[in-house]
C-alpha cells in the first residue's frame, strides 16, 4: 500500500510539474505572440525608409527632369518649379489633415475617413503600422500623395498661373486624391468590391491622368499648338529624368509590400522586366509607324510600362509582367498619337496618354494576368478571371467619373476666383520669366 501510495504520490507530482511546465510554455508562447505583434522588424523598417527615399528620388529630381527635358526652353524652371512646389505642399497638407482622411475611419467611411488624427495628433514614436514605425509608413504614403498631383502638371504645362495651379493642387488633393485612396487602401468602397490595386494603378495613374486630360481640354490648347513647333528642348534631361523613375519606381511598387519578404522579391522582378518589355513594345510599334526608334519613344514606353505593372505587380508572375508590359506600351503609343489626335486636346507631356492609359491597361489586364496560367497567382475563392475583370472595370469607371466630374468643377471655381491662365502675352515670352522672373539658361 505503501508503495502504491508513493507511486501515486510521484506520477502526481510528475503530473502537477508537468502541468506546470506546460502552463508556464503556454504563457511564454503567449508573451511571444504579442511581442511579435508589437515589435517592430529592424529590416522591415530599413527596408520601408529606402523605399520612401527611392519614391522621393523619383519624383524630385526624377518627374521634374523628365517634364523639364520635354518643354520648349523658355518653360523649363516653371515646369520644375510647379513640380517641386507641388510636392512640397502636399507632404505639408498630408500631415496636417491628408492621412487623417486616407486612412482612419470617420462617419462617412465608404468614401472617406475623419479627422481624428489631423496633425498626425494620436501618432508617436511607439506606434507600431504592421511590422514598422507608423511615421516610417505615414511618410510612405506621404510620397504618393504628393508625388500624384505633380503628375498632373504635364497635363497643362506651358501656359498655366502659377498661383491658380497651387489652389487647384489644393482642392484636387483634398476632393479627389484623399477619398479615393481611402476608397482603395484605406477600408472604403472600392477595396469592399475586392478591387485590386497593388501600389496605384487607379489611386495615382488613372487619377493624376483624367484630371491632366480634364484639365487639357477645359484650359484649352497652347498658343501656336499644331501650327508651331514645340519639339523637347532637352532630351538628355528626358532621359536622365526616366532613369530616375525607373529606378526610383522600385520604392514605389516594391515598397508597397511594406516588407522585405518573398512577394516583394516578386514585385521587384515583375516591375523590371514589364518596363523592360515596355520599352520595346513602344520602339517596335514606333519602328513600323514611323520608321525609326527615338530615345523619346523608348523613354515613353519605360513610363508607360511602370504605370501598368503598377497595379499588377504582386498578382502576375514574369511572363504576365512582360505581356502586360509590352502591350501597354502599345495602346499608350497609340492613345498618345492617334487618339490625341482625332480628339484634338494639347495635353502637354502626355500624361493621359502614358499614366491615364497605361494604369488602365494594368489595372483591367491584371484580372486576365493573374490566372496560373500566365504564372499569376490566382483568384481568391468563389473569384473567377470575369468576375475579376468586372470588378476592375467598375472600379476603373468609378475612378474617371469621380475625377473627371471633381476635376472640372475644381477647374471652374479655381478659373473664377484667381484664373487659371497666363495671358497671351506672358505664354510666348515663356513662364519662366512671366512667372518666376528667372532662366533656366544663360547664353
Amino acid at each position: 500500500m505503501k508503495k502504491l501510495f508513493s507511486k501515486f504520490s510521484f506520477a502526481g507530482l510528475m503530473g502537477l510539474l508537468m502541468l506546470g511546465f506546460s502552463q508556464v510554455a503556454l504563457s511564454e508562447e503567449m508573451v511571444a505572440l504579442v511581442e511579435e505583434v508589437a515589435t517592430i522588424n529592424s529590416g522591415d523598417t530599413a527596408w520601408m525608409i529606402v523605399a520612401t527615399i527611392l519614391v522621393i528620388i523619383m519624383a524630385i529630381p526624377g518627374l521634374a527632369l523628365f517634364y523639364g527635358g520635354l518643354v520648349r526652353s523658355k518653360n523649363m524652371l516653371s515646369v520644375l518649379m510647379q513640380v517641386f512646389v507641388t510636392f512640397s505642399l502636399m507632404s505639408v497638407l498630408w500631415v496636417i489633415y491628408g492621412y487623417s482622411m486616407a486612412f482612419t475611419e470617420g462617419p462617412y467611411n465608404t468614401y472617406v475617413g475623419g479627422l481624428g488624427s489631423a496633425f498626425l495628433s494620436n501618432i508617436t514614436s511607439d506606434s507600431v503600422s504592421g511590422t514598422i514605425p507608423e511615421y516610417v509608413f505615414v511618410t510612405f504614403q506621404l510620397t504618393f500623395a504628393a508625388l500624384t498631383p505633380a503628375l498632373i502638371v504635364g497635363g497643362f504645362a506651358e501656359r498655366i498661373k502659377f498661383s491658380g495651379m497651387l489652389l487647384f493642387m489644393v482642392g484636387w488633393f483634398t476632393i479627389v486624391y484623399l477619398p479615393i485612396c481611402h476608397m482603395v487602401w484605406g477600408g472604403g468602397l472600392i477595396s469592399s468590391w475586392g478591387a485590386i490595386d497593388f501600389a496605384g494603378g487607379t489611386v495615382v495613374h488613372i487619377n493624376a491622368g483624367i484630371a491632366a486630360l480634364v484639365l487639357a481640354l477645359a484650359i484649352g490648347p497652347r498658343l501656336g499648338y499644331g501650327k508651331e513647333a514645340m519639339a523637347p528642348h532637352n532630351l538628355p534631361s528626358t532621359m536622365i529624368g526616366a532613369s530616375l523613375l525607373w529606378a526610383g519606381w522600385f520604392g514605389f511598387n516594391v515598397g508597397s509590400e511594406l516588407a522585405a519578404d518573398g512577394v516583394a522579391g516578386m514585385v521587384m522582378i515583375n516591375t523590371q522586366v514589364a518596363t523592360a518589355a515596355a520599352v520595346l513594345g513602344w520602339l517596335f510599334i514606333e519602328k513600323l509607324q514611323k520608321g525609326k526608334a527615338s530615345m523619346l519613344g523608348g523613354a515613353s514606353g519605360a513610363i508607360a510600362g511602370l504605370v501598368a505593372i503598377t497595379p499588377a505587380c504582386a498578382v502576375v508572375g514574369p511572363m504576365g509582367a512582360i505581356i502586360l508590359g509590352f502591350i501597354s506600351a502599345i495602346i499608350a503609343y497609340w492613345a498618345c498619337t492617334s487618339l490625341k489626335k482625332a480628339l484634338g486636346y494639347d495635353d502637354s507631356l502626355d500624361v493621359f496618354g502614358i499614366h491615364g492609359v497605361a494604369g488602365m491597361v494594368g489595372a483591367v489586364g491584371l484580372a486576365v494576368l493573374m490566372s496560373p496560367s500566365f504564372g499569376g497567382v490566382g483568384y481568391d475563392d468563389g473569384v473567377t478571371m470575369a468576375s475579376q475583370f468586372i470588378i476592375q472595370l467598375k472600379s476603373v469607371g468609378f475612378t474617371i467619373i469621380w475625377c473627371g466630374v471633381a476635376s472640372y468643377i475644381l477647374f471652374k471655381v479655381v478659373d473664377t476666383l484667381v484664373g487659371m491662365r497666363v495671358t497671351e502675352e506672358d505664354e510666348r515670352a515663356g513662364l519662366d520669366t512671366t512667372s518666376h522672373g528667372e532662366t533656366a539658361y544663360h547664353s
